[in-house]
């Protein structure tokens, strides 16, 4: 056989779902954001993303007891700040001031928008039920922002432990796919 066995640990590097998100949340009048690797479009309309948020994070009581969260999707420039915001942890740091990122009012919700990504969906959780077991909640996006000043923005693709793939070529195929 030509294949080589792989170890389990690392076959999420190969099924990398979408973009490195950051994930905003505001709790008490206090805003809060993680990197997001975890997660998935699930439906189209009305827009639904399946996103993993583990009780660890100081993130996660936030989202359940708000139910209200924002998808902002970096491009590369940001790269630097997203691995910094994914390792330190809002419990003791606003990280907002501490990584140079700009929060801004949203339109529905309380949790910020991102200025600095090129991408804000604002999103309520639309379904909790797999949250207890496996950490993942649904969230509907209620609304969302593109950046017109951020021309051809790169996507940031997580391949684990601090590779990154960035966006490339497009391809258009013959489809009948959405």
């Amino acid at each position: 056989m030509v294949f080589r066995q792989r170890a389990l640990s690392k076959v999420y590097q190969l099924i990398e779902p979408g973009p490195v998100v950051l994930l905003t949340t505001a709790s008490r009048g206090r805003p809060n954001v993680m990197t997001m690797s975890w997660h998935m479009m699930v439906e189209f309309e009305p827009p639904l993303i399946a996103c993993v948020v583990s009780e660890a994070n100081f993130s996660f009581a936030a989202l359940r007891s708000t139910g209200e969260a924002v998808i902002a999707i970096p491009s590369r420039g940001l790269a630097d700040k997203v691995v910094k915001v994914g390792i330190r942890s809002g419990r003791t740091n606003d990280k907002f001031k501490r990584f140079g990122l700009t929060p801004l009012p949203a339109r529905l919700i309380h949790a910020p928008l991102i200025k600095e990504c090129f991408c804000n969906l604002e999103c309520h959780v639309a379904d909790t039920r797999m949250v207890r077991r496996h950490n993942l909640f649904i969230l509907e996006v209620a609304h969302s922002w593109i950046d017109p000043a951020q021309k051809n923005p790169k996507a940031l693709h997580h391949r684990g432990y601090g590779l990154f793939t960035i966006d490339g070529a497009t391809l258009r195929a013959k489809s009948n796919m959405r």
